[in-house]
């Protein structure tokens, strides 16, 4: 049986049939209405491009981000233009979505991300949890923002000895769930803010049942403070200069020590926090830290239930973190290119906007792979980005009633692109680029060594 076309009642108007509905089990058009009404952005007149509208764009925007704006209106609506009674309809022009996204604002767009993006694994997910709880990783990342005075002055600029960057910049730091490559949380700041003060106020989204794994930058007594306040554990490495004096050593070559904070003052009050330090080594020559002293801290102080070499080797799936920013940044927004907008406000709706979009491939992505019974890193992001945006207008021609029979398809479509498994490999950290704090790319790095070992068998835990 084949799909049956959508009906459409001669009284509608256009505005108010245009739904995701491709994207409806992430972000349901029932959430888009009830975050419009919550922010008090709804209009008293009824536009051609209201309020719910402009919403789903600042998410659509990020999937189409080769296309202006004015053909990313274009797409979404071709679905629907082809089934409309009248085909004289002409979409709003560049100029009249630019006027409707600053109409929005930020805040629709910050309040959709943080309804719509929460942890998704369960179960079923491989690699999503160890020792029972969730895993979950915290890093920073920095975005070029288009070069205007307005977002100069917010965001600012990293200068150096060879003068200021070419673009303002914004500092975002996210929290994900590994497993799925979920960003559920995420802030961004001017350029200059640390990255721990993100990583202090992300805290707000880590849960009980969670293992919050996050890299030397991030360590702090706070830090560690207020993840364990949350009822979550951590499991993060610890910067050279931390010296931290065991009182008691465990059967896997672990050892217990007390983390005191920085400041003297709570120092001399008896501010301690007992936790687990774990120390090894990489003993493959082609790994990088070969031969190198490696420390982690983490909460799990129970050799048990958490031995040090699962810890260790756990640590490093913080690296999902790394993988997810690259798709978003290489794959999905084009690197090459900063943001689209001129104005702050507009960097900060295209940023959460970017997120959501980011976060609909992964949602449907998981069901794909649940659906096959694989890890759901073993599915290509770019085929799935756009397998979604070629079902957009589908979905908008289809008969309600068999949505559910085309979403199926969807995801099936989406299971057959299958990447083999990953390989023990690495690449040497070197660009192209002239202007880096990296070395530059030589011939020699082309045929750099390669692991003969995978983490687990080259970790050595160390008394």
């Amino acid at each position: 049986m084949g799909f049956m076309i959508r009906q459409i009642d001669e009284q509608a108007k256009l505005p108010d049939e245009i739904t995701l509905d491709a994207l409806g089990a992430a972000v349901p058009h029932t959430v888009v209405q009830a975050v419009v009404a919550e922010q008090g952005v709804a209009e008293h007149r009824r536009r051609k491009l209201p309020a719910e509208v402009a919403l789903l764009l600042s998410v659509v925007m990020n999937l189409f981000t080769h296309d202006s704006l004015d053909q990313v209106l274009v797409k979404l609506l071709k679905g629907l233009r082809f089934i409309w009674p009248d085909p004289t309809f002409v979409p709003a022009s560049k100029g009249a979505v630019c006027q409707a996204r600053y109409r929005l604002g930020a805040p629709p767009t910050v309040a959709l991300f943080h309804r719509v993006c929460q942890p998704m694994a369960t179960a079923a997910t491989p690699a999503a949890f160890l020792c029972g709880l969730r895993l979950m990783a915290i890093d920073g990342t920095t975005e070029d923002v288009p070069d205007t005075p307005a977002n100069g002055d917010v965001f600012g600029r990293h200068t150096g000895a060879r003068g200021d960057s070419a673009f303002p910049q914004v500092q975002g730091v996210y929290l994900l769930e590994c497993g799925t490559h979920a960003i559920v949380d995420a802030g961004f700041w001017p350029c200059h803010t640390s990255e721990r003060v993100g990583g202090l106020r992300l805290l707000r989204s880590v849960t009980a049942g969670m293992l919050l794994l996050w890299d030397r930058g991030f360590h702090s007594f706070d830090m560690a403070q207020r993840t364990r306040a949350t009822g979550a554990h951590f499991l993060g490495r610890l910067p050279s200069h931390v010296q931290l004096t065991p009182y008691q050593r465990l059967a896997d070559g672990s050892s217990l020590a007390q983390l005191a904070p920085a400041d003297y003052q709570r120092r001399k009050a008896g501010e301690r926090l007992v936790v687990r330090v774990i120390t090894y080594t990489f003993t493959d020559p082609a790994r990088p830290g070969y031969g190198e002293t490696h420390r982690l801290m983490t909460s799990l102080l129970e050799a048990e239930g958490s031995p040090a070499l699962e810890l260790a080797c756990a640590y490093h799936e913080r690296w999902e973190i790394e993988l997810a920013i690259d798709e978003i940044d290489t794959h999905q927004r084009l690197l090459r290119h900063p943001l689209r907008s001129q104005k702050p406000v507009g960097v900060i709706q295209e940023l959460y906007g970017l997120l959501v979009a980011h976060y609909v491939v992964r949602r449907v992505m998981h069901e794909a792979a649940l659906q096959v019974g694989i890890d759901p890193d073993r599915l290509s992001f770019i085929n799935a980005m756009r397998l979604i945006c070629d079902a957009i207008p589908e979905f908008q021609m289809v008969a309600p009633e068999q949505q559910a029979f085309l979403y199926q398809r969807l995801l099936w479509d989406i299971a057959r692109y299958q990447l083999p498994k990953r390989d023990t490999r690495l690449h040497p950290r070197v660009v192209k680029r002239k202007m880096s704090n990296f070395h530059l790319k030589r011939g020699e790095h082309r045929q750099w060594p390669q692991p003969s070992m995978t983490v687990r068998a080259a970790v050595t835990i160390l008394n």
